[in-house]
């Protein structure tokens, strides 16, 4: 693997840095995970990104296409927990058992502990742990600005001890997020518009 790209969740994840000479990574892609979303399936090697984040990746990509200048996904993420992005409500499922959350803001599935460019959203996912599960971390909060005034914290993964009301973590093999309401979703910071749903399953979940 050589680093490429602008965010390097992954080298994050693996506590390295951008600029160090290439290395393997057979280890990394054994026992990925697998997205479905409307209808389609692939492996993800970081997360999958729902609510805010993948309205940023959807944001930054009409940007990126209207010009050249590189994107700032923390400066449009900002923006819309201010004004740009509404909440929804969702029904998350891990393992058969069912969720249900109001003015949610985030839930990202993860593999590893990074997405959107250095936000540690799942701090204690391990991407080499044994049960080959994944994260899912559920984001709600009535008050857009109690939200904004949280968000920071995410990039250090202060989140999680710091504002326990806002946020749930659990670990499973078979995760499912529905919402009410179409928004965008990114995998690995690919985005894929108006999704309802999204559904994945980890290697040992299809194996069993």
């Amino acid at each position: 693997y050589f680093a490429t790209g602008s965010g390097n969740d992954f080298l994050n994840d693996l506590n390295k840095k951008k600029g160090e000479k290439p290395f393997s990574i057979k280890k990394y892609i054994k026992h990925l995970p697998e997205v479905t979303v409307n209808g389609q399936k692939s492996k993800f090697l970081n997360g999958i990104g729902y609510g805010i984040d993948g309205y940023c990746c959807e944001i930054g990509d009409k940007k990126r296409n209207q010009s050249g200048k590189p994107i700032n996904y923390t400066t449009i993420a900002l923006k819309g927990l201010f004004i740009g992005y509404n909440p929804t409500n969702a029904i998350i499922t891990v393992d058969g058992k069912r969720y249900i959350y109001n003015h949610v803001w985030l839930v990202p599935t993860m593999n590893g502990r990074f997405f959107g460019g250095g936000m540690m959203a799942t701090p204690n996912q391990d991407r080499l742990n044994s049960d080959h599960v994944v994260s899912v971390a559920v984001m709600s909060c009535k008050s857009r600005f109690k939200t904004l005034m949280a968000f920071p914290s995410i990039f250090k993964g202060e989140h999680i001890t710091k504002h326990k009301d806002l946020i749930n973590i659990f670990t499973g093999h078979k995760i499912m997020v529905e919402f009410d309401r179409p928004t965008a979703l990114q995998i690995d910071g690919e985005t894929i518009k108006n999704v309802s749903r999204y559904s994945v399953s980890s290697s040992s979940s299809k194996v069993s």
